[in-house]
């Protein structure tokens, strides 16, 4: 089958290409689904330059989401049959012709979503709601402050934040065009701050009136940690979700930590245990899929594509990711 290698095993964006690797054969209570789109995250930036520690049992090839239909059943496989459209996460190989995984890890594709909205689903949404329902327990009321906020996870966890009654939802992003994207989505943010030009634990405690916010989402680390901590209020909850800026952070005071009684959790998703993916996805289904609306839907949650690329423009597809271009999913097609 095609697939995306790299070049050497790791290397820069000019060593992806479209070659061919054994399609692989699912076992006792797996299926293989054939790959209609999927989606591009930025960890898939760290594993192609090799800074990306993949999961015990991880295939080499990229891609841990998708939309497809499933090709065929590994033995005790009941939940689905060969045909059926669905969507999935999985630990890696996703940027390929046909994927093996888990049936636990596998959703049916809403029927009202294209197969580029659905690939857009699973590894932003999932995300999303474990570090702001699940980890940081994001209420009614809170107020809720989201880094990144134009990625993929970001504009998840923003209507995510909505949809459970955030009382205010801010989040940072580096442009004004981003931040006016950002304020004009339905059910999207109800304040946004440039990180590179405000002082966004300044700008939180007047959309707070002093008070603080309830709940943080990061994904930058250490730049951002002494004004989140700053921002947060008493009882505050962040999740971190990766250190893109670097993870030693100099003279930390821990005082606030203690006096302000916050909750501050790490979590990754593709290092997570099979049984922990499946017990998350089943709640996710249960609870969230049939919210999401298509781009152009009239639900309180919405897909957002940034572009779809060809199979054969995976170099241009990796090349916006990492120009930081896009407000939105970026999606790749396998026709």
């Amino acid at each position: 089958m095609r697939a995306v290698i790299v070049k050497d095993g790791k290397g820069p964006v000019e060593n992806l290409y479209i070659g061919e690797i054994e399609r692989p054969a699912p076992r006792r209570g797996e299926v293989l689904v054939q790959i209609k789109a999927f989606g591009l995250n930025r960890m898939d930036i760290m594993q192609r330059e090799g800074g990306y520690p993949l999961p015990p049992g991880a295939p080499d090839t990229l891609g841990v989401e998708f939309s497809g239909t499933v090709a065929e059943l590994g033995d005790g496989s009941a939940k689905f049959k060969v045909g059926d459209e669905v969507i999935g996460l999985a630990l890696g190989g996703a940027y390929a012709e046909y994927i093996r995984l888990p049936e636990t890890n596998v959703v049916p594709k809403p029927a009202h979503l294209t197969w580029e909205e659905a690939a857009s689903i699973p590894e932003n949404f999932l995300t999303a709601y474990q570090a702001l329902i699940v980890i940081a327990q994001c209420k009614k009321g809170d107020d809720v402050l989201i880094h990144a906020g134009a990625s993929g996870v970001g504009i998840a966890a923003i209507q995510l934040a909505r949809l459970f009654g955030a009382n205010t939802v801010t989040a940072t992003t580096s442009t004004q065009a981003k931040i006016d994207f950002l304020l004009q989505m339905p059910h999207g943010a109800t304040h946004a701050v440039n990180y590179k030009t405000q002082d966004f634990f300044a700008e939180t405690q007047k959309i707070t009136n002093g008070k603080g916010v309830d709940v943080i989402i990061d994904f930058v680390g250490r730049t951002h940690w002494h004004q989140n901590i700053a921002a947060f209020a008493k009882d505050g909850r962040m999740t971190l979700l990766a250190t893109l800026s670097g993870g030693k952070v100099p003279e930390v005071d821990l005082g606030p930590i203690l006096y302000k009684r916050l909750h501050i959790e790490g979590s990754t998703l593709r290092s997570r245990s099979a049984a922990y993916q499946a017990d998350l996805i089943a709640r996710f289904e249960e609870q969230i899929l049939g919210e999401i609306t298509g781009s152009t839907g009239e639900g309180k949650i919405r897909t957002y594509i940034h572009e779809v690329f060809p199979f054969e423009r995976i170099q241009d597809a990796h090349r916006t990711m990492q120009a930081d271009a896009n407000a939105g999913k970026l999606i790749v097609t396998i026709p």
